[in-house]
């Protein structure tokens, strides 16, 4: 890379690395006990997840096992503004039953301090992903 990389932003990437590599240690360690995500639509997967060890032990334990862990995400960009918010932007891919997705999207992150409290999900496609999640 030729330009020079804002932390917030490393620490995005760093955390892509750690989900993508199912190291939920190193994951959590970059969160606030407090992080809330929160999950577009109206799919079983949907809502808000409060606390990391419902982002990590509820949403993320529920994206492995419901797409039998072929849920992948490929990070394309991360933009800052400096002042504790970062967005990033990616495309994901996974099966479930019988179905497939492969969507872009994107996660705004706010950090406090260096770590993650509050992840913002959005996707190219609400209906179609609510639709490939179900309601469970």
């Amino acid at each position: 890379m030729t330009h020079h990389e804002h932390p917030d932003a490393a620490l995005i990437r760093r955390g892509y690395a750690a989900f993508s590599a199912g190291d939920m240690a190193a994951l959590a360690g970059m969160m606030t006990s407090d992080c809330t995500h929160h999950v577009p639509g109206e799919s079983q997967l949907s809502g808000h997840y409060k606390g990391r060890d419902n982002v990590l032990g509820g949403y993320y334990a529920k994206l492995a096992e419901l797409t039998g862990g072929t849920f992948q995400v490929e990070l394309k960009d991360v933009y800052v503004d400096g002042r504790g918010h970062a967005m990033s932007v990616h495309r994901f891919h996974a099966d479930h039953g019988d179905r497939g997705i492969e969507m872009d999207g994107g996660l705004f992150f706010t950090l406090i301090g260096d770590k993650i409290s509050d992840i913002d999900e959005c996707v190219a496609d609400i209906v179609e992903a609510d639709s490939f999640w179900g309601t469970g």
